[in-house]
């Protein structure tokens, strides 16, 4: 890497050619979606649940335990002015993100027997969960090193480095282990060492990766301190509150219903909530993709000139809207046949998954202004979205759980904070930084894009009504069909021309 590179200014052109490959990256969120229902088919809706309440609170220790460390890097990486300042901020991320995770990995694992009955299973796993607990706790120091790792390259602007990571070694061989371990006769046990496994072997492709990224004989040799490791700690220390309750909408539900219900019960809600929490991520994907492009790309340019940020602020605030809102409305018309790759039983999660696609499409339209706002605003001002936002959901699970269906109550809960708390960080920019993406372009898009997207629900509707074998193909081909038609003709010119040659083959332009 060049100490001395110049900054080229930051477009739409850089936006959309990130979002390509991290697509494609991300694309292992849709692999971890398809493998769901082969996980219930084989240890039933109340393993699943076991697992998934587990999987839940390592990834939530993850987000309070590495310190912030994986969006830090974001803000400063991007500003380093050499190689051995970007070293010194992968150094400091590792340190303080890796090493507090596995000092918590290891209490944990001592006092196992403590916690394990704070969980709610059915009585045929009761069995299983202290040694479960003992073994997949070590997935949390793994859990941060892949996510520190896969951070620092996306701050290189390295989008695509994580595609054979995400798809081949974290999801699919984790299937193929699982389906290998359940085949031989290890039960649900299997799931736990499968997820250690494709954790394990994607660690050590990480360093390979990391290498080519980051020069190594500066990273361990570098010394300790200087103003880019204290930047990078107090960058993560800052974020860290909104990291943490921006994990707590996605993962504290099901480890909620799971304390809500007694036995079998409290399992089986987790893994409902966990099912349509994975079907609704097909949308969040589309934020996340957006979200993991504007953070590094934004801090490129607020160091050259803030009129780049607005302008890439703007470009994708439309694009994600017009991918995200259609895509939610199919899915939400469509989520009868959708469950029904789940088993009968997942037909009691249809409300609670069509609440969570309808916030996601909200949280997507809203949510590029976080990574915006994590870059170019004060320390201070990361905070206020995410209290706002619990205790938004704080409020309105104290109003509705009693009246609703524990899932359906929560999860409401869970959908209104979510909105909450991708809207303020918009309020945010406009009120201090005077950066907000609804220029004179805007009102036309938004306009094209929900006629499109009411259009697209109707159609997926009767769609649905057909036997799932016809109806879930043709669910998927409307999806498709309503996405393109959004961004072909929601979008103005210069946003389809943006998108080169894929827009080119895609006949966008």
């Amino acid at each position: 890497m060049s100490e001395d590179a110049a900054q080229p200014a930051v477009t739409s052109r850089h936006v959309a050619r990130g979002l390509g490959t991290t697509v494609l990256a991300r694309l292992g969120a849709v692999v971890e979606i398809v493998a769901q229902p082969l996980y219930v088919l084989m240890f039933g809706l109340a393993g699943y649940g076991l697992y998934a309440v587990l999987w839940a609170t390592i990834n939530l220790l993850e987000n309070i335990f590495d310190m912030g460390m994986t969006s830090a890097m974001q803000r400063t990486v991007p500003q380093s002015a050499s190689d051995a300042e970007a070293a010194a901020a992968l150094r400091t991320a590792m340190l303080w993100g890796v090493g507090p995770c596995l000092i918590v990995a290891a209490l944990i694992a001592i006092f196992a027997a403590d916690l394990a009955p704070l969980l709610n299973v059915a009585e045929r796993d009761r069995p299983l969960v202290v040694p479960a607990i003992q073994l997949f706790v070590w997935a949390l120091p793994l859990w941060a090193f892949v996510e520190i790792a896969t951070s620092a390259m996306r701050a290189r602007m390295v989008f695509g480095a994580e595609i054979r990571l995400r798809i081949v070694w974290e999801q699919i061989l984790r299937l193929v282990f699982a389906g290998a371990f359940f085949v031989g006769g290890l039960g649900l046990k299997g799931l736990f060492i499968a997820h250690l496994c494709s954790l394990a072997l994607t660690a050590i492709l990480c360093v390979r990766l990391l290498r080519r990224y980051y020069v190594f004989g500066k990273l361990l040799h570098g010394g300790r301190g200087g103003e880019t490791a204290r930047n990078t700690f107090w960058a993560g220390l800052s974020i860290l509150p909104a990291n943490i309750i921006g994990r707590l909408f996605g993962d504290a539900p099901a480890l909620i219903l799971n304390m809500l219900l007694p036995g079998a019960a409290g399992a089986a809600a987790a893994g409902l909530f966990t099912i349509a929490r994975k079907l609704s991520s097909v949308v969040q994907l589309v934020r996340m993709t957006f979200s993991h492009v504007m953070a590094p790309l934004a801090a490129s340019a607020e160091r050259a000139d803030r009129r780049h940020v607005a302008d890439i602020y703007g470009y994708s605030t439309r694009l994600v809207s017009v991918i995200a809102l259609p895509l939610a409305a199919v899915l939400a018309a469509g989520s009868t046949s959708l469950l029904s790759l789940f088993g009968d039983q997942a037909q009691s999660a249809q409300a609670a998954l069509v609440i969570l696609l309808i916030a996601r499409a909200g949280e997507a339209a809203l949510g590029i202004a976080a990574p915006v706002l994590q870059v170019v605003a004060a320390f201070r001002q990361q905070l206020t979205a995410s209290l706002v936002g619990v205790a938004a959901a704080l409020a309105t699970g104290w109003l509705v759980v009693g009246h609703l269906d524990p899932l359906t109550g929560v999860t409401l809960a869970t959908a209104i904070g979510l909105v909450v708390t991708a809207g303020i960080p918009m309020i945010q920019l406009a009120v201090t930084e005077r950066l907000h993406p609804f220029d004179a372009q805007f009102s036309g898009v938004a306009v094209r894009g929900i006629a499109i997207t009411i259009a697209a629900g109707v159609v997926a509707l009767f769609a649905a009504r057909l036997p799932d074998v016809i109806a879930l193909p043709l669910i998927a081909l409307i999806a498709a069909g309503s996405i393109w038609l959004s961004v072909r003709f929601a979008l103005p010119h210069a946003d389809r021309a943006s998108l080169g040659a894929v827009g080119r083959r895609l006949r966008l332009i």
